[in-house]
């Protein structure tokens, strides 16, 4: 008696089924002998109106094997970061290893300080293919400094590449020594000093900035369309959101602003209110309106004035950094704005505010070598970084001088006390270094990301 036609055809299709379980069974089970870990698929979660809920991918991990960038190690002890009893850190897997040497040729794309002292960069290290990474070909590194950038030592990065249109990272940010973000255009972040890391899903947005002040986190998220490491650019929907430093959910604070041409970017940036100890934040807006607030939990933000600063942020940078107006706020309640001149020109200049941006003040006019890439505020000094230097005013941008050449100049720079900034090379991998003052920006000195 014949079976029903097709039955060889389902039986053969089950043991195919059964043979393909098995070998992934295999797979997997070599996998967590090798100690790797396959990333778990988290269903998006909806989104409540008001309140974006980023859910966290755990990272990848294992539990023997060389560190994500560092080699063998064991994690340093640290305090933890405390939590509002109404939020839970989101869901992460101890990177391999844990601290260690710093890995060869690292390259580092941004910095961050918590204090004088503690800081940490990002940046590309290694060979691609030869990487210490758990996978060989991605070769993002994290390293940490105790001292002032004097020496450095290696921990875990995420598991993710250098910008690539919607992948990768570029960009740090730590709100003290545990909790800290990387960012550009994906979004990852770390409970432990970043000993292990997990990503947020960004619902298809890329956050372009993010800036933190007190326990508050604050970031620019758009939808772009740019490829390779120009993830920054042909952006439309440009949004400010907020979260608290110990949650995963973010309020936005400022609708989308939709452009046709997609060409803009925006920034975010944290000082001290005018006679008051209150943070307050400004987001500088891509028409150059700019919206500020206190950068305090459920604080509302509004518009300084009705009319715009006296430039735009324009496009951006391959950093996300805008690449038209550069805007800085200080630690006494002061605004600072360096505007291009035209094409050509090697211009810039540099307007300040008192009152949050509803007025602005023209200073001197600085003539640059290269263009102008970011700015610094503090104490009445303004340092104004640019593709072949930087260069320092201690009047509030009246004089000028250039007080750091390099070939290539710095993709950023930033003040972490009055006297002390920091700075990275806007060819990295030419330097393998960043650069610190400790004399207000009037000499710097290079500091090799390396061991010892």
């Amino acid at each position: 008696m014949q079976p029903p036609p097709g039955t060889f055809e389902q039986i053969r299709k089950r043991a195919r089924r059964r043979k393909r379980r098995r070998a992934a069974m295999s797979a997997a089970s070599a996998g967590v002998a090798a100690g790797v870990i396959v990333l778990a698929v988290v269903a998006l979660p909806k989104v409540v109106p008001g309140v974006l809920h980023l859910k966290s991918r755990p990272a990848s991990a294992a539990g023997t094997g060389p560190s994500h960038n560092t080699g063998n190690g064991t994690p340093a002890s640290r305090g933890a970061h405390s939590m509002s009893p109404s939020t839970s850190p989101p869901p992460s897997t101890p990177a391999v290893g844990g601290t260690g040497p710093v890995p060869a040729n690292f390259a580092p794309s941004s910095v961050t300080f918590v204090d004088q002292n503690i800081g940490f960069v990002i940046g590309q290290a290694g060979t691609p293919g030869q990487c210490a990474n758990a996978d060989p070909t991605i070769c993002t590194s994290v390293a940490e400094t105790m001292d002032a950038g004097q020496t450095w030592r290696g921990v875990p990065a995420p598991d993710t590449g250098a910008p690539d249109g919607k992948s990768g990272v570029s960009q740090i940010r730590f709100i003290d020594s545990s909790t800290g973000w990387a960012f550009g255009p994906e979004l990852w972040v770390t409970r432990d000093g970043g000993h292990s890391w997990a990503r947020v899903d960004t619902h298809g947005m890329r956050v372009i900035d993010l800036e933190t002040a007190g326990s508050q986190v604050y970031a620019v998220f758009a939808r772009c369309t740019g490829t390779g490491a120009d993830f920054a650019a042909t952006c439309k929907h440009v949004s400010l959101y907020s979260s608290p430093g110990g949650s995963s959910d973010w309020t936005p604070i400022s609708s989308g602003l939709g452009w046709n041409n997609g060409y803009v970017s925006a920034k975010v940036v944290l000082g001290q209110g005018a006679g008051t100890t209150t943070l307050q934040g400004y987001f500088y807006e891509p028409d150059g309106m700019v919206l500020t607030g206190q950068a305090t939990a459920g604080a509302g933000w509004t518009l300084t004035g009705q009319t715009p600063a006296p430039c735009q942020p324009l496009g951006a940078q391959q950093d996300g950094q805008p690449a038209g107006g550069q805007l800085a706020a200080t630690s006494n309640g002061g605004l600072a704005l360096a505007c291009p001149g035209t094409t050509g020109s090697n211009q810039e200049t540099v307007y300040t505010s008192s009152d949050g941006g509803q007025s602005w003040q023209q200073q001197a006019s600085v003539t640059v070598q290269g263009t102008a890439t970011s700015l610094a505020y503090g104490s009445g000094v303004l340092m104004l970084a640019t593709t072949q230097g930087i260069y320092t005013s201690s009047d509030s941008g009246q004089t000028w001088q250039p007080t750091a050449q390099l070939p290539g100049g710095f993709s950023y720079v930033g003040q972490t006390t009055p006297t002390q900034a920091v700075a990275v090379p806007a060819e990295p991998g030419s330097y393998h270094a960043v650069w610190v003052t400790h004399s207000a920006g009037q000499s710097w000195h290079s500091h090799p990301v390396t061991n010892g």
